[in-house]
């Protein structure tokens, strides 16, 4: 096997990759972006690709929704949460607070620790890194300006690293969800507590639309664990939906919502179905079992033999 992902080395995706059984002893390359990780996998240059996909200060992360949405299809065979804790790294030499004048880290990291940054180094400005690797890796090159970096504590200890102060973050607790994508094959196995992912195009803006959509999870008792509108590009008004729900595709009530669905949206994309993270078993009420599915399908065939 071998597995793409959103590098440098010492990412936290590097670290969600590692949690996947027997991915430490596979060939793991390194990916500059989000949307080269996954064209490696499109392109069989790598059997699978681990990439953030959501983080529960800052929401989804734009970059996976945008990719995963447009070009050919990929599927999602699995997901891994990382506690996310930052640090703060400095160039040698540095040894207060009050001597960093730029700071460098990816995006969201600096969303997840804006708030520390600006009540503890008022006067440092930040610089944008393609990930919070990169941003660490440049305190090590003579080129580059910033005289600190947030990243994971993970690179700043395999690059030995400076460390000013631990913890910088400024919500304690936050995970960032992580999803293993593949080109479509076979769907892993219903586990009992299961996630499916869908990309729902608006294709007409007018009243009701997305009340449409919801009402064929509500109907079946299928519930939304995530939903999120980004936009298509194709200018003001043009959006489509990234959806999570709770259930697998073999589930009855799952796959009659995705029916219904496909009769409004024949564009809609199905990511996959797969085990989740954490959760539990959802209750289910008995007319929307799989057994009364059945039970009302063969009814109906029995009506119908009558024509």
């Amino acid at each position: 096997m071998k597995y793409a992902y959103l590098g440098p080395a010492g990412t936290f995706t590097e670290a969600a990759l590692l949690q996947v059984p027997g991915a430490g002893d596979c060939e793991r390359i390194a990916a500059s972006s989000v949307n080269s990780a996954l064209e490696m996998v499109r392109l069989g240059q790598a059997d699978a690709a681990m990439v953030p996909i959501e983080n529960s200060v800052e929401g989804g992360v734009s970059a996976t929704l945008d990719a995963i949405a447009a070009g050919e299809s990929l599927q999602i065979v699995a997901e891994v949460l990382v506690p996310i804790s930052f640090v703060l790294a400095v160039r040698e030499g540095i040894t207060s607070l009050e001597q960093i004048r730029e700071i460098s880290t990816h995006g969201h990291a600096w969303a997840q620790c804006r708030h520390w940054a600006e009540t503890n180094i008022p006067a440092a400005s930040f610089t944008p890194a393609s990930s919070t690797a990169s941003g660490a890796l440049g305190l090590l090159d003579p080129e580059t300006h910033h005289d600190a970096a947030i990243c994971s504590p993970l690179v700043a200890k395999e690059k030995n690293l400076k460390v000013l102060v631990r913890e910088v973050e400024d919500h304690a607790g936050a995970v960032t969800r992580f999803i293993l994508v593949t080109r479509p094959g076979a769907i892993p196995a219903p586990s009992g507590v299961d996630k499916s992912t869908l990309i729902l195009p608006l294709s007409e803006d007018r009243p009701g639309a997305l009340m449409e959509f919801l009402e064929q999870f509500t109907a079946r008792a299928v519930n939304l664990s995530r939903i999120e509108s980004r936009p298509t590009g194709a200018g003001l008004g043009h959006y489509f939906f990234s959806v999570d729900v709770e259930g697998h595709i073999a589930e009855e009530r799952v796959s009659a919502a995705l029916a219904g669905l496909h009769r409004l949206c024949p564009e809609l994309r199905f990511l996959g179905s797969y085990p989740a993270a954490q959760g539990t078993r959802p209750f289910i009420d008995t007319h929307n079992s799989d057994s009364a599915f059945v039970e009302s399908r063969a009814w109906v065939k029995s009506l119908k033999s009558r024509l």
